[in-house]
């Protein structure tokens, strides 16, 4: 094997070093993913003594399943939540906020995240295959190098879990962002759209079954979801 020269010693020092972070990231995010499966299972498990206590009505469950490596499933109170994990490793975009705080500029590998998003869809879009319903990304938590998080999302996700530099990945952590998703999810309401946007139908669409009707329904359907930070 020949010697290297200068050049091809730095080419393969910044591909060993870049492959190195990335997968150091993937660690900790995945780590990250399996704590907040397991809070999900403990959740599940108190809940299950709770209703049991207040009624023992099992409509009324609060079900967790793991669909695959990196998909949770939570199903409550006619409402889904989806945590995924991506399996890629992302960099924050330069004017991204975060990018201009004391702690990325004194590392700039601490801006790049594995990524778990936070989707709410209504059951009974699973539940009828009502393929044309639409959900919402409510969260997406974003874990380093340093294992310190960061999350962007509505309300209190997104305003009490952004100090990048000081919010590190730890049970309490991530169990207080899970609660926060299912509270979120349990207060932010199924509304009617407005009458003009659905006074039309399509023959195709009234002719469909209840439950493959292909009427478009989801929780802020016909309004302006931006509203929702307010």
């Amino acid at each position: 094997m020949g010697k290297l020269n200068q050049k091809q010693q730095d080419l393969f020092s910044r591909i060993y070093d870049k492959s190195n972070l990335k997968q150091s990231v993937y660690q900790n995010t995945f780590k990250s993913f399996d704590l907040l499966r397991s809070i999900l299972k403990e959740i599940e498990k108190n809940y299950s003594k709770f209703s049991k206590i207040k009624d023992k009505n099992e409509k009324l469950n609060f079900e967790v399943k793991t669909k695959g490596e990196f998909e949770i499933e939570v199903k409550f109170g006619g409402d889904i939540l989806l945590f995924m994990m991506h399996s890629n490793i992302f960099e924050f975009p330069r004017k991204h906020s975060v990018m201009s705080t004391p702690y990325v500029r004194e590392d700039k590998n601490r801006s790049y995240c594995g990524v778990i998003y936070i989707y709410n869809f209504l059951a009974d879009s699973f539940k009828y295959n009502r393929v044309n319903d639409v959900g919402y990304l409510i969260g997406r938590l974003f874990v380093n190098i340093d294992n310190h998080y960061f999350v962007e999302g509505k309300k209190e996700l997104g305003f009490i879990y952004n100090n990048f530099g000081d919010n590190e990945v730890s049970k309490d952590s991530i169990k207080q962002i899970t609660e926060a998703a299912i509270d979120y999810t349990i207060n932010f309401d199924l509304l009617t759209p407005p009458y003009d946007n659905i006074k039309y139908v399509t023959v195709e669409a009234i002719k469909n079954t209840l439950d493959t009707i292909s009427l478009k329904t989801g929780k802020r359907l016909g309004f302006k979801f931006q509203a929702d930070m307010e």
